[in-house]
């Protein structure tokens, strides 16, 4: 496995607003060209990927091709919890 660099700046996906533990998705981008992800409940279980990967990956969430993951209530276009 790849060294996971010790000065990535992580920024995490939290609501707006939110402080709480989460857990919460964080990224970061790193030399070479990666991309590291991990969760807040588990930092030492970081995933690494490429920037066109994760360029794909983004463009491919703003497309909706990932929505049939999402369990939405019928009456609430927000997903389930």
């Amino acid at each position: 496995m790849a060294e996971i660099p010790t000065d990535l700046d992580w920024i995490r996906a939290a609501p707006e607003g939110e402080d709480g533990p989460g857990p919460w998705i964080e990224i970061a981008f790193g030399p070479g060209d990666m991309v590291y992800l991990r969760e807040t409940s588990d930092p030492e279980n970081v995933v690494t990927t490429t920037q066109k990967k994760w360029d794909a990956f983004v463009l491919g969430v703003q497309a909706g091709e990932f929505d049939h993951f999402a369990e939405l209530d019928n009456d609430d276009p927000t997903p389930a919890v």
